[in-house]
């Protein structure tokens, strides 16, 4: 029967159109021979069905079930001879068949998916001819159910056997190249296995797939308005922090053309995106490329966040139609790992398919600002991430105050702290942003509308400033800052610089290194970025009430030294040099009360306003003083600034030795304070280039000073000055005496 009758006994059937016969020799080959116990009569069976599938020719097609099932399960045979025979004579079925095997389609895939990883090279080399008749088949037909075959194909992706990858991508290529067949539309469902494939062992099966990856990415840029960016915008996010360099620069590259091509349909996805790209910024030079794309990433991403995203409402916002957010959307994004900064996720772990629920449901496409914020925060919190990552946050936060302040300064509060220790950072750069970030939060007028802080400039012109001192001395200290946040001498600047120049002296205060090594350096950087005159005047103004003398001090010699050598300054130093004006003046008295909390200082402020004769006064009473090594070094230092190219007025008015007694007086005061050395020899040698008076003589000497015309309209109570100079002296004196008693208490214990 199932040599040369079988077919002819069949053929017989078909010409009387017995189908009840045909299918009954059908299922005698099926359940007493294919699906027998004995291995004899399972090949027998094979042979008898593939034969009958000859002899029924194209009526085979109504019976492919029938003929079909007995085979695929001979596939799972222990014989590697029968699995064999199973894959010849599904071959002939098939051959025969034709499109009529189609809606078969998944149960073939499934069976050949099984055979391309066996371990028989004749059953592999049996399954690979049978797998090229069958692609040839769908790239005939136009009758591919596409819509049926993407659940299994999501499900054999995630495959870990080499072969069966291999055999995934190569359906999927084939797939791909038909005309008539849209995988696009289902790429959503097979990228995450797709870039796990790409991290496969083989070289051969990471090229393969490298090749359908670069075919969906030329098909999306060929027809960007039929791609669901949205459903796959995480999958890349999860991809972009993959150990493995091929998978992160592959996904990196789709990241970029997607936010290209996409737009602001990517906005809602910008923490995640930012929670990938930003660590890759600081990559070295064996990460280049990554580095590169990463950037690309990073600008154009930025590029797309507008001040419409701070001005518009909810209820306002522009309508687009795009699939709602898939519900796996949290396992993909790890929104926990982007406000833990962790940037690494375990791809391996994500083994099992990805659903993503299609749905015409219109949502809005906004910028995710709280979420942006939060991992902008989380990298700054991070000590081990790189200089440039670091930058680039920084850069981030500036553009977001610049383009969406007012919805910015609602995280403000937050990220005030964070900003401040960010200026210890060992990054010149990296301050410098920082520093633009701090000045912007300060000087937005977004910031005065919060109302953080009291703040009252209704009745304040920026033109006239005036200080206004609290009758306590102590009502603002180190430690307590509470309720004056915003300062009525700093009208032009919101409610956070007073609270920004407060915060940062606290800084310098417990950091006496980032003073020493950055003091100078970030506060010339605020000059530049801020009104130089407002922050000498708020700062001056909270050093006023420092409890802790010795910091004043010393904040003060650092503000003064600023003040007299910045190329940044010279517009401040001109305003004080001449007094001219109530603001200049104001501007003087208020530093001058904070500097007396260093005597040499004060004198160096007086020559620089050209208060001479009341330089001379405060010399006067430097005999009442304690002099130190460091008092005595600093006197040096006014030396050799007197030297300098901004006293060079000072200098000059030596020569009219009538009109500016005082200013010779306090020079030789200066003098018989300073011991024999280097300091007063040059002092000396200056003081004898003094001309006579007599022979400076002239015919306008009867005629008053324009110096002395300044000072006499001034209007300032030197000698109150003087006193508050005397009473802040007293104070140091004082807490100088208590230092030392505990030191001294400290020395017995030790020796006791």
């Amino acid at each position: 029967v199932l040599s040369s009758s079988l077919p002819r006994l069949v053929r017989e059937f078909v010409a009387q159109n017995n189908t009840s016969q045909i299918k009954h020799v059908i299922q005698i080959l099926s359940q007493e021979f294919a699906l027998s116990q004995h291995p004899h009569s399972r090949k027998g069976g094979l042979i008898g069905l593939a034969a009958c599938s000859i002899a029924l020719g194209k009526d085979s097609g109504l019976y492919l079930k029938e003929l079909i099932e007995p085979v695929l399960t001979c596939f799972n045979d222990a014989d590697s001879r029968l699995r064999y025979y199973a894959c010849e004579a599904l071959y002939n079925i098939v051959k025969v068949a034709r499109g009529s095997v189609l809606p078969h389609f998944n149960v073939l895939f499934d069976g050949l998916s099984k055979l391309a990883a066996d371990p028989d090279p004749n059953v592999k080399s049996g399954s690979e001819l049978l797998d090229r008749l069958l692609k040839d088949i769908v790239t005939e037909s136009n009758q591919f159910d596409l819509v049926g075959f993407i659940p299994l194909l999501r499900e054999r992706i995630y495959s870990n056997n080499q072969y069966a990858r291999q055999f995934i991508i190569s359906w999927i290529l084939v797939l791909e190249s038909v005309p008539d067949i849209n995988l696009l539309d289902y790429l959503p469902e097979i990228l995450d296995g797709l870039f796990q494939i790409l991290g496969d062992n083989s070289k051969e099966i990471r090229k393969m797939c490298e090749v359908a990856l670069g075919e969906f990415l030329k098909e999306i840029k060929k027809n960007p308005s039929s791609v669901k960016f949205a459903e796959m915008a995480n999958i890349l996010v999860i991809h972009c922090q993959a150990a493995d360099d091929l998978i992160q620069l592959t996904a990196m590259c789709w990241m970029r053309e997607f936010i290209q091509l996409a737009g602001r349909v990517m906005l809602p996805y910008s923490s995640g995106i930012l929670t990938a790209v930003l660590p890759c910024l600081s990559y070295d030079d064996r990460k280049k490329n990554i580095k590169e794309v990463a950037n690309v990433c990073n600008q154009s991403l930025m590029k797309l966040v507008i001040p419409e995203d701070d001005e518009m409402d909810e209820a306002k916002q522009q309508l687009m139609t795009l699939p709602a957010e898939p519900t796996s959307e949290e396992s993909l994004s790890k929104p926990e790992a982007a406000s833990s900064g962790e940037s690494e996720l375990d791809i391996t772990a994500l083994n099992q398919p990805l659903s993503f629920p299609c749905s015409s449901e219109r949502i809005q496409v906004t910028l995710n600002l709280d979420g942006i914020v939060q991992v902008l925060d989380c990298h700054l919190h991070d000590t081990s991430i790189g200089m440039m990552t670091r930058i680039a946050v920084l850069k981030w936060l500036y553009h977001l105050y610049i383009k969406t302040p007012r919805k910015m300064f609602r995280h403000t509060d937050s990220l005030f702290p964070i900003l401040l220790r960010t200026l210890s950072d060992e990054s010149d750069e990296v301050i410098l942003k920082d520093l633009e970030v701090l000045a912007e939060i300060a000087s937005s007028p977004a910031g005065q509308t919060e109302g953080h802080g009291p703040s009252d400039s209704s009745d304040v012109r920026p033109g006239l400033v005036e200080l206004h001192v609290p009758g306590r001395a102590g009502q603002l200290s180190s430690s307590g800052t509470k309720g004056l946040e915003c300062s009525p001498s700093t009208p032009t600047m919101n409610s956070y610089f007073y609270k920004f120049m407060i915060n940062l002296l606290k800084r310098f205060s417990s950091e006496r290194k980032l003073l020493e090594t950055r003091g100078a350096f970030i506060i010339r950087q605020l000059c530049l970025l801020l009104n130089a005159e407002n922050i000498f005047h708020s700062m001056a103004d909270i050093l006023l009430r420092e409890e802790d003398l010795k910091f004043a001090s010393t904040m003060v010699h650092t503000l003064n030294t600023i003040l007299l050598t910045s190329s940044e300054l010279f517009q401040l130093r001109n305003q004080l040099k001449d007094l001219k004006t109530p603001e200049s003046r104001n501007l003087f008295c208020c530093l001058y009360r904070s500097w007396c909390h260093n005597p040499v200082t004060t004198v160096s402020l007086c020559f620089l306003t050209q208060n001479y004769k009341h330089a001379y006064d405060l010399i006067q009473k430097f005999g009442d003083l304690e002099v130190t090594v460091d008092f005595l070094t600093e006197v040096d230092k006014l030396v050799q600034l007197i030297e300098c190219p901004i006293f060079t007025y000072l200098r000059l008015q030596l020569l009219d030795v009538k009109n500016n007694p005082y200013l010779i007086k306090a020079l030789y005061g200066l003098l018989m304070l300073l011991p024999q050395s280097s300091a007063f020899q040059l002092l000396s040698h200056r003081l004898q280039c003094v001309p006579n008076p007599e022979l400076m003589q002239t015919a306008d000497s009867t005629k008053p000073s324009a110096g002395f015309k300044r000072m006499t309209a001034s209007n300032i109570d030197y000698t109150e000055l003087l006193q508050h100079f005397e009473k802040v002296q007293n104070k140091h004196l004082e807490a100088r005496h208590q230092r030392a008693g505990r030191a001294e208490q400290l020395d017995r214990r030790v020796v006791l």
